[in-house]
């Protein structure tokens, strides 16, 4: 899938920058940050769930 985004002159430079500081093409830098949004997502989700499901797990037993 390709995404195209608006960043302001600002954004872009501070991308670049830090793209270069690590190596990176600006591309490869945003791909990574979206990858890792994606996947902290998913984690936090995760934790909730098993949480909520610890704090309720002597009602759920009751109810079955």
């Amino acid at each position: 899938m390709k995404v195209t985004i608006d960043l302001s002159p600002a954004q872009a430079e501070r991308l670049r920058q830090e793209a270069e500081r690590l190596g990176l093409t600006p591309e490869d830098l945003a791909r990574a940050a979206v990858a890792d949004l994606l996947a902290t997502r998913d984690q936090d989700f995760e934790a909730a769930a098993e949480r909520v499901l610890q704090k309720n797990q002597e009602l759920y037993r009751r109810l079955a």
